[in-house]
């Protein structure tokens, strides 16, 4: 008989891969009276969730007469005391490779084969910078969980209300100002993340605006883990993160952007200093079966 398959087998593996030296992020929009099947099951048929991880919006889903549990529009934050773009939209796509002209090829082909029934509204590409820096030169993800632990953190398990391997993403596209960073001095920058660049050791002196006291996953009540698959972007002289943190819900995404903006407790996170998301939206990404997406939970 064989092995039941693990959890992690069923998830699209560039979820739980790490960070890819190029990337390619199309955000897709349903247009009007069209209907997406047909577009969405050649989709399935062309993604093998490693070098396309496709996440699928509320709306979308709902068009295809489903109520996904735990799927929801993003909002924004009650109470919070900075900006927080909600720019829900119904097809995000995150391409990974190593060559950005094989990205861009690759996107033009999904644009093609995504207009029957999508109108493709934005396109970030991103990157690595130095091992999964970010463009201000700090470490993004230090706190991920291991490769061990990332499954239960970012998958929904057996038994649960989604389908088991599927994942919940929270995205934002994250625009720095980095002239205001460059102002700043060294110690100013190294408390605004709460480490220490080089070293990247934590800070005790560190204020409690500083983004690491702000987002310790250890320190929320139940604790608040995600796996973050973050990347920088740039067009021009511009440039900032793609944030992205997938988990079996969005409650630990949501319990951290909280207590960033200031909602929980007034206290603003030090990111906001510098930083700001142009956009917000949360995706529901299916499992993977024969190598291929599955879209079975929505009737495909």
């Amino acid at each position: 008989m064989p092995a039941a398959p693990t959890l992690a087998s069923l998830a699209q593996p560039g979820i739980l891969q790490g960070i890819p030296a190029q990337a390619r992020y199309l955000t897709c929009q349903l247009r009007v009276g069209a209907d997406p099947r047909a577009v969405l099951r050649e989709l399935a048929r062309q993604a093998d969730g490693q070098h396309l991880v496709v996440g699928l919006g509320d709306s979308l889903v709902r068009e295809l007469g489903i109520a996904l549990p735990g799927l929801k529009a993003f909002c924004g934050v009650d109470g919070a005391r900075v900006k927080l773009p909600a720019t829900p939209a119904d097809l995000w796509l995150w391409l990974r490779g190593s060559d950005r002209g094989d990205l861009l090829v690759r996107s033009r082909h999904l644009e093609a084969l995504l207009a029957p029934a999508f109108d493709v509204q934005r396109i970030t590409d991103a990157f690595s910078h130095h091992h999964n820096k970010d463009l201000t030169g700090y470490e993004d993800g230090t706190e991920n969980p291991d490769a061990e632990e990332a499954p239960a953190v970012a998958l929904v398990g057996e038994g649960e209300a989604a389908p088991a391997g599927s994942s919940f993403v929270a995205v934002q596209r994250w625009r720095h100002h980095m002239s205001r960073f460059e102002a700043m001095t060294r110690q100013q920058q190294d408390h605004t993340i709460g480490r220490e660049r080089d070293t990247n050791e934590e800070l005790d002196d560190a204020p409690d605006s500083a983004h690491v006291k702000r987002t310790a996953q250890e320190s929320f009540e139940p604790e608040a883990f995600v796996l973050r698959r973050s990347m920088p972007w740039a067009e021009g002289n511009e440039g900032g993160l793609v944030f992205a943190a997938f988990g079996r819900s969005f409650d630990a995404f949501e319990a951290q952007l909280r207590r960033m903006s200031g909602a929980e407790d007034g206290i603003v996170d030090a990111l906001f200093t510098f930083t700001e998301p142009e956009t917000g939206a949360y995706y529901w990404c299916p499992p993977v079966h024969g190598g291929h997406i599955d879209l079975s939970a929505v009737g495909l």
